[in-house]
């Protein structure tokens, strides 16, 4: 069963509230920010060693093993935590989302004259 891409921010929504209810501080948006960040860095280490920018010894450390499942996961949390910062702002992720697909359309028929 495929589901709307509201759908999913409603389950990761509602999972982030499970999570607020085991975290031992709340998250704020600066620490959900750092959160992000860290995410990002994860997946810019997959990719660079997908990739081959790294020495070739670390080929074999088991903590620069780039997967496709590691990078996907690393994706993962980033839209996790966008949609946590989502939440707190009260942003609906997929109207903003479709809104700057067409502006970007837009743009594309206004500078292809």
């Amino acid at each position: 069963m495929t589901k709307s891409f509201n759908e999913i921010i409603g389950e990761s929504v509602r999972l982030i509230n499970e999570f607020k209810k085991r975290e031992k501080k709340e998250w704020t948006p600066e620490v959900i920010t750092l959160e992000l960040q860290k995410q990002v860095g994860e997946l810019s280490k997959f990719i660079m060693s997908k990739e081959g920018y790294y020495i070739k010894a670390r080929d074999d450390m088991e903590n620069y093993k780039a997967t496709k499942e590691k990078i996907g996961d690393e994706m993962s949390d980033i839209l996790f935590m966008l949609i946590r910062l989502a939440d707190h702002y009260d942003i609906d992720l997929e109207k903003e989302h479709l809104k700057q697909i067409a502006l970007a359309y837009k743009f594309f028929e206004e500078n292809e004259k």
